[in-house]
């Protein structure tokens, strides 16, 4: 059940839009859309946005994350330095769910100017409904939380 999760949303100016279509389709969905922004279309820096959002899941204030810059990629690596954080830059629904569902990803980047709004929703759902299948994923995760060590 999703009622009550929080999840993280934030991004540069290249994606402010489509944050807040996310913002708004997760909250139909019953997730609590934690948008820390930004709101206005000034340029901004996205490692600064990628590093907040992901504080807030590293933290566990919230359950997952949902990113965006022009291309998913810059605002994934910032997220991806910050300890206990694994996200990955989707384009696709197939991408989305294994990251989920293989390397237990607690984050999702996407690139505004890649994917549309109707993928990218799709891309979403299929990222916060998919689970961690665990058993031979498991060691790898743990593998890779091991790096940050």
């Amino acid at each position: 059940m999703t009622a009550g999760k929080r999840i993280a949303l934030s991004s540069d100016h290249a994606a402010i839009p489509l944050r807040q279509a996310i913002a708004a389709h997760i909250a139909a969905q019953g997730w609590v859309a934690v948008d820390i922004g930004p709101t206005t279309p000034e340029s901004t820096h996205y490692p600064e946005h990628g590093a907040a959002a992901a504080r807030l899941v590293a933290s566990g204030d919230c359950h997952m994350g949902i990113i965006l810059c022009g291309t998913g990629q810059g605002i994934m690596m910032a997220a991806n330095k910050v300890k206990g954080i694994r996200c990955g830059v989707c384009a696709d629904t197939f991408s989305a769910r294994m990251i989920r569902q293989h390397n237990d990803a607690n984050m999702l980047s996407i690139g505004a100017r890649v994917v549309g709004e109707g993928l990218a929703l799709d891309i979403v759902d299929a990222f916060l409904n998919a689970q961690f299948e665990g058993a031979r994923h498991a060691t790898r995760v743990e593998m890779i939380k091991a790096l940050e060590e």
